[in-house]
């Protein structure tokens, strides 16, 4: 599991900062297996899932935030969600999954999967995400960064071009130039 370690801790703080006090009978639960670890805790996000990369942050906890901030617990507000997609995609991992019930959150962080073996539901989840990282940081996602981010060598460049097209299907990213060649297509969110 030491492969998610750097994204574990931020998953922990997003627990604790988000979590709503006022639902009695629950607390922040972090469960670890052999191939995840789930972090669960009361309360569902206040901003729109898809959205969770671009979106202003917002806390429901803000003294606590604010005290994990300066005990270095945690980042600048709002960069968390965007640190551990980062770090899973550094080390070529499924993205967090985030599952949210009536009254909590799940964070799921996954441990070295190979690329052939990650649901698809997680492999376009994923892509999304990459191409939101990349829109905000002022660049697109293209089949190319698509594999690196994956892992993926180039020999295998069409795994990346089904995602993709995949993924434009389930209206999660579109096309940033319809009237670019095919070889040098970039991809945006769809909300972009």
């Amino acid at each position: 599991m030491g492969q998610i370690s750097v994204a574990f801790p931020e998953a922990i703080a997003n627990s604790l900062i988000h979590q709503d006090l006022y639902i009695t009978g629950a607390a922040p639960v972090v469960e670890i297996f052999d191939n995840r670890i789930e972090v669960t805790n009361p309360g569902t996000p206040l901003v729109d899932v898809l959205r969770i990369i671009d979106n202003p942050p917002k806390s429901r906890n803000e003294k606590l935030a604010s005290l994990m901030r300066r005990l270095k617990m945690c980042e600048e507000l709002g960069r968390g969600w965007d640190r551990m997609v980062l770090a899973c995609e550094a080390q070529y991992l499924p993205a967090p999954h985030i599952e949210v019930f009536q009254d909590s959150t799940k964070v799921t962080l996954f441990s070295e999967m190979e690329f052939s073996n990650i649901p698809m539901e997680d492999k376009l989840w994923s892509c999304y995400l990459h191409a939101c990282l990349m829109y905000i940081q002022g660049d697109a996602l293209t089949n190319k960064s698509l594999r690196d981010r994956f892992g993926i060598p180039e020999t295998s460049s069409s795994s990346s071009s089904r995602l993709i097209k995949e993924a434009i299907g389930k209206n999660l990213i579109k096309v940033l130039d319809p009237n670019t060649a095919p070889r040098y297509m970039k991809y945006i969110p769809i909300w972009a």
